[in-house]
């Protein structure tokens, strides 16, 4: 949680913050390629996560709205790029990223969509952060920390948010929290501190949203 003591100015961003969600946002397009990519006019934040992690549904959540981006139990259903308008004037915008480490796609396919993840965060200038999106019930993965290192390499700035909170016991949660916090220390390109969420319950989307505004103005 943000401390009001060292960071004054988070009551104010929290209140522009919820007016910002409030407001217009808009699917704009979906990019299957780089060259297909908005122009770089404004901030962008990403979302990236395994897949069926919950992105979608927080995206939902974050914009208080059912329906803006699509969920799907089946895996890898989100295959380009999502970009999503906020602002009226615009302001920024979200980016909702292919799932990575689902098994039911034929592998050139997988291989397609990694390369544009991949190509994307390392070269998109306008991106203030990425949020990489971690199932509390699971924590961590081998394919999740393949994604954390090649955001360390490329020197891309992202914060690690836990989904489904509700999920599971209060117990375990505390103990996946402070190893998820244990392991964002380690690199270099994380945001020290983890934001807990739940899409159904509403935990943390408040906190999200503050975090996402303070990405863009920085």
């Amino acid at each position: 949680m943000t401390d009001p003591e060292r960071d004054p100015g988070a009551a104010d961003r929290a209140e522009r913050a919820r007016k910002l969600f409030a407001g217009p946002i808009a699917f704009l397009k979906s990019a299957p390629a780089l060259q297909h990519l908005p122009a770089p006019s404004v901030p962008e934040i990403a979302f990236a996560g395994r897949s069926n992690v919950g992105k979608s549904s927080l995206l939902n959540a974050l914009a208080n709205r059912g329906g803006l981006a699509r969920t799907s139990v089946t895996p890898g259903r989100t295959q380009e790029l999502n970009y999503f308008d906020v602002g009226s004037p615009l302001v920024f915008r979200l980016v909702d990223m292919p799932g990575y480490g689902f098994a039911k796609a034929p592998k050139d396919v997988v291989k397609k969509w990694r390369f544009l993840v991949n190509d994307y965060l390392r070269g998109r200038q306008v991106l203030k952060r990425t949020l990489v999106l971690i199932d509390s019930r699971h924590g961590i993965k081998d394919v999740d920390r393949e994604v954390l290192e090649m955001l360390d390499v490329a020197a891309v700035s992202y914060r690690i948010v836990l989904t489904k909170a509700d999920k599971v016991k209060a117990s375990d949660l505390a103990e996946t929290l402070a190893a998820t916090e244990a392991e964002a220390r380690k690199h270099p390109a994380a945001h020290p501190e983890v934001i807990v969420t739940s899409s159904e319950k509403g935990m943390g989307i408040a906190e999200l949203r503050s975090a996402v505004l303070e990405a863009v103005e920085s």
